[in-house]
């Protein structure tokens, strides 16, 4: 897939919005009256007008408070990436050590929004319910997230003088605390996560417009997201870590961890603990793009090989052993930012726990799984099975494994050298 950056359009539109939103009444503060019924939403029920409107005053503002020259303005609208980086988050400032999954990051533009208290709260967009936004904003394009809307693991903010004002708030001050399982790594016998939601946050909020946005916090005055590298307010622009995995049988599916549901997953992933998203419970096991859920199956392992340096190292019991090293997940699709129907790209992963069995351990068949596909024979040769602590429903999108009730947002973000590592 080639893959370029913003181009000269999106800035003239920006300019254009700089415009309009100098004239307007900076007072005005657009209320959310939220959805009731989900059984009515759709994408074509969102006003798109307004959408757009509301999109344009995050950008201008944005722009107009960046402390860096016109120069480097122009230098950014112009900016692209090589091929075989294959970016789908168009928007990304840089993308660094790619070939290094223990070091690879990327560089986001950072907004700055207000926090319930009125005080700032900088935050990231990553993906969108709506196909003509994510191409002009250079986001991912995510329509199973119109079916978060009415579901309660939403968000609904208001839009405040340009700014998002959310309703939900994160603490990033607790101390994170990750300790092995007793009879076995995982689950971990204590797993204390190192920032937590309160009842009202969810990534996933929903503008007055109706249009759904992945729009994560990353930075309060209460601390900083686990997976920030560095931060400028005054730039704006934040570097994060980049997560590795595996998808189609190829490595460096790079992907961000935001927030997760669960705070077993928050704490061994490094992402917020955010008790809201279990209001999507109902979506749990259903992934295909004819059912009404926004979420979509995954598959992480439980019992995989470990040690630093491995080359076979894979799992979550490798993250608790092996200093916070990815657990190396295995994920189903790409993002497909230019298909607009029958696109079932979703950053809400609905995990769905792995296991190696007894016959693959005594065997010492372990090694890296790369693939659905790879998934599913290992399943049929009796040497993977899903986690026994797993709850949920089989789902046959995710080769008959079992949910695990646990949803972990990984916006993702490229998959350089694809078809070549």
């Amino acid at each position: 897939m080639k893959t370029s950056n913003f181009t000269n359009g999106l800035l003239s539109l920006m300019l254009l919005s700089i415009f309009f939103y100098s004239c307007s009444d900076e007072t005005e503060v657009i209320p959310n009256e939220g959805i009731s019924d989900a059984s009515t939403v759709s994408d074509s029920s969102i006003n798109l007008e307004a959408a757009m409107a509301e999109m344009e005053s995050l950008t201008q503002l944005r722009t107009s408070e960046m402390e860096i020259s016109e120069t480097e303005k122009a230098q950014s609208a112009k900016r692209t990436f090589p091929a075989e980086f294959n970016v789908f988050l168009k928007s990304a400032i840089a993308l660094n050590n790619l070939e290094d999954p223990d070091r690879a990051n990327v560089t986001l533009p950072l907004f700055k929004g207000k926090r319930p208290n009125g005080r700032p709260a900088y935050f990231i967009l990553t993906e969108t319910s709506n196909f003509n936004v994510a191409k002009l904003f250079g986001i991912n394009y995510a329509p199973k997230l119109i079916n978060a809307i009415g579901t309660g693991g939403e968000q609904y903010v208001t839009i405040n003088r340009g700014r998002i004002q959310f309703a939900g708030d994160i603490d990033f001050s607790p101390e994170r605390i990750l300790e092995p399982g007793i009879e076995s790594t995982f689950p971990p016998s204590v797993a204390e996560p190192g920032a937590i939601g309160d009842d009202e946050w969810s990534s996933i909020v929903v503008l007055p417009s109706g249009l759904v946005l992945n729009a994560m916090v990353i930075a309060n005055s209460t601390g900083l997201h686990d997976r920030v590298i560095s931060i400028s307010r005054r730039r704006g622009h934040v570097k994060l870590q980049l997560l590795d995995g595996f998808q189609g049988g190829d490595q460096f599916y790079y992907h961000l961890v935001t927030d997760s549901s669960d705070r077993g997953a928050a704490t061994i992933e490094l992402g917020v603990y955010a008790p809201r998203l279990a209001n999507f419970s109902d979506s749990f096991g259903q992934s295909t793009l004819f059912e009404p859920s926004p979420l979509l199956g995954f598959s992480p392992n439980i019992n995989g090989l470990t040690g630093i340096g491995n080359p076979n190292r894979q799992g979550l019991n490798s993250t608790i052993l092996d200093d916070d090293l990815d657990p190396i997940n295995v994920f189903p699709i790409d993002p497909d930012n230019d298909l607009q129907f029958g696109n079932n790209y979703s950053p809400l992963w609905d995990a769905h726990l792995s296991q190696w069995t007894d016959k693959a351990i005594d065997t010492d068949q372990r090694r890296r799984i790369v693939s659905f596909d790879d998934l599913d024979n290992l399943i049929s040769d009796g040497l993977i099975e899903s986690f026994a602590g797993s709850a949920g429903i089989e789902n046959d999108f995710v080769v008959g494994l079992r949910a695990s009730e646990a949803i972990i947002n990984c916006p993702v973000i490229c998959q350089p050298f694809e078809g070549s590592n």
